[in-house]
């Protein structure tokens, strides 16, 4: 049935996407859900969603809503009218959504305590588990769907970081590793490969300065001349002071 109980009265046309110059991401909206909604309430997440970046597209799916944010996937439930809706198979649909999601949150409109109070006895009748999925009691039909747009964004934006993380790990390490190279190849004789088989085989340029020639010998492919130049190194003052990183 037609939700009627937003307050904007401006005509909407129904969009099939939404594109953008500069996209948040990509927001799907239930074809089923979309069209029990009043015309206004559509026409006020069409002009959300374009006004926040993200690209609308209508398709047939079983939540109401799948964010795709920062290559990650948010799917909603959003329930506009709790009056009068079969508890039951509403419960039911949230236990089967809350398996296929990892991340997935329900939205309900509750403007009255009485409704509130209906929520909270039937989450306890249906045994829900707190927390999932997170229910999120609105009190109107702008915030909830305000609370969608700004849980996903939330959840792709933690998603970027944890991305920005691991890749500035991995350019720290590459960072490493450049100077690391240039250390082992200051050591008369030892080129790039023979500082790649230390890296893999000695480790750390600690533990090559402590490796005996006997033990280089014995766990890499270096020349006995190289490994006595390398232990010599390290220990040989005329060795340690004469060369230079360029």
């Amino acid at each position: 049935m037609m939700n009627r109980g937003f307050r904007d009265s401006t005509p909407f046309s129904y969009p099939t996407s939404l594109s953008t110059s500069c996209s948040s991401g990509v927001c799907m909206m239930s074809s089923t859900w979309r069209d029990e909604q009043h015309p206004c309430f559509l026409n006020f997440i069409s002009c959300f969603l374009n006004g926040n970046s993200f690209r609308l597209n209508i398709v047939p799916i079983a939540p109401d809503f799948i964010f795709n944010c920062g290559g990650l996937s948010v799917a909603f439930m959003f329930l506009t009218n709790w009056d009068g809706i079969d508890t039951e198979s509403f419960f039911r649909k949230v236990q089967k959504l809350k398996e296929q999601f990892a991340n997935f949150y329900v939205v309900i409109t509750l403007p009255t305590k009485e409704q509130n109070d209906s929520l909270i006895y039937s989450y306890i009748k249906y045994r829900m588990q707190l927390g999932r999925p997170t229910f999120v009691p609105v009190r109107d039909l702008e915030m909830g769907f305000e609370k969608i747009v700004k849980i996903a964004h939330a959840r792709g934006a933690c998603k970027r970081q944890d991305a920005l993380t691991k890749i500035k790990a991995e350019e720290k390490s590459v960072q490493a590793m450049e100077i690391y190279l240039q250390v082992v190849t200051s050591i008369p004789g030892v080129d790039s490969h023979g500082a790649n088989v230390l890296n893999q085989t000695i480790g750390s340029i600690e533990a090559i300065a402590k490796s005996s020639k006997e033990y280089l010998l014995e766990t890499t492919d270096l020349s006995p001349t190289t490994a006595e130049t390398i232990t010599s190194f390290f220990r040989d003052p005329k060795f340690y002071l004469a060369p230079k990183i360029g």
